[in-house]
């Protein structure tokens, strides 16, 4: 019998999207699917949505809660599969990932979780760029290379052997928890697209990026005192730093903060040059930035966008949702 799936769906809100992130999991080619739905008390028109679907939900509530990671942790708690996720209501699964998840956590029987690759659209879902991420291990996420959340599928055994999301993050919550899956077991990456991650204004990556380097900073000083951890703290300490220092630099660039940004690319320049040249694209942003030419690298984006993607809008329903890229 295929395995059980649960995907928590937590929403405050989020009405303008929430159909289409559901409609995205249920409308999935999986035969044992759980879905569950943690509403933080929204007033919006969500519990609407939630009622017209009631009937295909294994549960969900609509009550306040003490934010985004006790919503989740609210409903991994409840859920009963071998496989979890969870999905913000603003994202969307594509055709397929949850069977292509299911599949390859079958076949690797090593790893705690399997994540893919993702596609960042925008509020009204057009195309703004593919992801496409590499095989992580531990040193390169305490390095702060990043997972796509909305791609990640976890073994609940595992989840309940490292702890549920720390709820004294509000930011990097995610990645926090897949730091200590990687202390645990074996990452797996499956070079497909499962996910597309919605950016508008509202999007806590926007909307409140220049927060990020508080947690950043302290989640590394909790790995340096953690004794799973501190090992590779201490073998990788110059990847580390530079790692830690290209992020904040990544986020404050988002948050329009031009001046620190460049001094962070400078530390991390300073601490191992290869990390920062994996992303000299954010030493250029930053220092023209910092001079006052924010405003042309806008253009640029925009303009590179428009040459490579046109207005395409990348719709959940679409086997194929992207054009062949080149060889």
């Amino acid at each position: 019998m295929a395995p059980r799936v649960s995907i928590v769906v937590p929403s405050f809100n989020q009405a303008r999207y929430l159909e289409t992130a559901l409609r995205s999991v249920l409308d999935q080619d999986y035969p044992n699917l759980e879905v569950l739905v943690i509403d933080a008390g929204s007033t919006d028109g969500s519990l609407a949505i939630l009622q017209r679907y009631a009937s295909r939900l294994a549960y969900w509530v609509s009550e306040p809660d003490a934010g985004q990671a006790d919503g989740i942790n609210k409903g991994l708690r409840r859920a009963t599969g071998e496989i979890v996720a969870w999905l913000n209501s603003d994202d969307v699964y594509l055709p397929g990932a949850i069977r292509q998840a299911v599949e390859a956590l079958g076949a690797e029987a090593g790893a705690g979780l399997v994540y893919a690759d993702g596609i960042m659209v925008d509020s009204e879902q057009v195309l703004l760029d593919r992801h496409r991420y590499r095989p992580l291990e531990l040193v390169d996420l305490l390095s702060f290379e990043v997972l796509l959340q909305p791609t990640v599928f976890m073994r609940r055994s595992l989840l309940e052997q490292v702890g549920y999301l720390d709820a004294s993050y509000q930011l990097i919550l995610d990645h926090e928890l897949w730091v200590r899956f990687a202390a645990h077991a074996r990452l797996h990456h499956v070079r497909s697209y499962w996910a597309l991650e919605r950016t508008h204004a509202e999007a806590k990556t926007i909307a409140r990026a220049g927060d990020f380097v508080a947690e950043a900073r302290r989640l590394l000083e909790a790995a340096a005192g953690d004794a799973r951890l501190a090992s590779t703290m201490r073998q990788h300490a110059r990847r580390i730093d530079a790692g830690f220092n290209v992020f904040a630099a990544r986020r404050l660039i988002d948050a329009g903060q031009y001046r620190p940004a460049f001094r962070h690319v400078l530390t991390a320049l300073r601490r191992h040059p290869p990390t920062v040249a994996r992303y000299w694209y954010k030493f250029v942003q930053a220092a023209g930035s910092a001079l006052g030419l924010a405003g042309v690298f806008f253009w640029y984006r925009r303009t590179r966008r428009r040459l490579q993607h046109g207005r395409q809008t990348v719709s959940a329903g679409l086997s194929d949702p992207l054009p062949r890229e080149d060889p």
